[in-house]
């Protein structure tokens, strides 16, 4: 199955969160203009999520491969499921952009959203597994109409639902490590990729930190591995300014 691929614009993305629920009056993508201090100051606050878009060359494989490997060994083979986290596989081609939306919505539950399909699609999603979830979504016709719709509607070029993308989505969370203590222990930076067979954690989240603070030394280390690429994208899901 494969999908037209989704366009990295935050009017796109807040009109597909729209037309699923999202009250994008309160709550919406915006642009991340760059890394330094100054141009994370622009970005409105509280940060719920970020998405990056990043160009997949060799040297991202291999590092993504490593870092299977050494997450796998550490935990002895046996991973558990972390139920506190919603984690969407990626069966889908060109689907990267709908999930990372997914897995930004999934995994914050103060966002306001609207009952009907995403909500439904969502609290199906719960107990499920995430191959199981990326079945879901095959099956989710609502959620692929609004897909296709918004994968046309976009200001660049639509290619081929046949086209090779080298191109994909990841999104960053903050997960709670006790959500009736948040104040007991740091919050984790969390990165969820439906081409991955995990979800990664990246480590405490500082005090002093918000969300976007914490990922950009995950970004950095992201376009160390393609420094001839410049297709690099942030988007950040925050609290519309008063």
């Amino acid at each position: 199955m494969r999908w037209l691929p989704l366009e990295s614009n935050p009017e796109v993305m807040n009109a597909w969160s729209s037309a699923l629920g999202l009250s994008t009056d309160q709550v919406s993508f915006t642009d991340v203009y760059g890394l330094d201090a100054e141009l994370l100051a622009m970005v409105p606050k509280p940060v719920y999520a970020v998405l990056m878009l990043f160009p997949i060359s060799k040297e991202y494989e291999a590092a993504r491969a490593a870092e299977h490997a050494r997450i796998v060994d550490q935990a002895g083979g046996a991973l558990k499921s972390d139920e506190r986290l919603i984690f969407i596989k990626q069966t889908i081609s060109n689907a990267c952009g709908t999930i990372g939306l997914l897995h930004a919505l999934a995994n914050n539950s103060e966002i306001p959203i609207t009952e009907g399909p995403l909500t439904k699609f969502l609290e199906q999603c719960r107990a499920k597994s995430p191959s199981e979830r990326a079945q879901l979504l095959e099956d989710d016709c609502a959620i692929a109409d609004v897909h296709a719709d918004q994968a046309q509607s976009g200001q660049s070029k639509v290619p081929s639902s046949d086209e090779e993308v080298n191109l994909h989505f990841v999104c960053f969370v903050k997960k709670i490590a006790q959500p009736d203590r948040p104040e007991a222990e740091p919050a984790r930076l969390v990165e969820l990729d439906g081409r991955k067979a995990f979800p990664i954690d990246h480590g405490p989240i500082a005090p002093s930190q918000d969300l976007l603070e914490a990922v950009v030394p995950v970004v950095k280390q992201f376009i160390q591995l393609s420094q001839d690429n410049v297709n690099f994208n942030l988007i950040a899901l925050c609290q519309n300014s008063a």
